[in-house]
């Protein structure tokens, strides 16, 4: 059974950095598409970055340059450093598993949220101007 658990959201001022982390259990080791999505309340959930089975990445337009998402390889973290927080970077992030594929071109920031099989709880992320 797969079971995903974010961490590591808070309060920051803009220009500031955090990192989330996400525990994963019951994935197939590099057999999964890994993502990150955030949501603000009252809109679709938006994939923000991707991470495949080769340790491809992929980013959004607003994540690129300043978001990395990465994994512990030992212990299956799923990481999302995120640097220089905007206000407009406020939301709920998730993070989130598909088994169904975990190549290049299947694992992109672009994919939909309804593609995602298992998710997390989320963590809040403020950034204040």
């Amino acid at each position: 059974q797969v079971h995903l658990m974010e961490s590591g959201g808070g309060a920051v001022q803009a220009g500031g950095s955090l990192r989330l982390s996400c525990a994963t259990s019951g994935l197939p080791p590099r057999r999964a598409c890994l993502a990150w999505f955030r949501q603000i309340p009252g809109e679709q959930r938006e994939g923000v970055a991707t991470l495949d089975g080769y340790g491809q990445t992929t980013y959004a337009d607003s994540a690129r340059d300043r978001f990395t998402i990465s994994q512990d390889n030992a212990q299956g973290t799923l990481f999302l450093q995120m640097t220089n927080l905007k206000p407009d970077d406020n939301a709920m992030y998730y993070c989130a598993a598909d088994t169904a594929g975990y190549g290049t071109a299947y694992c992109q920031a672009t994919r939909l949220s309804r593609d995602f099989t298992h998710w997390g709880q989320g963590t809040q992320v403020t950034v204040s101007a």
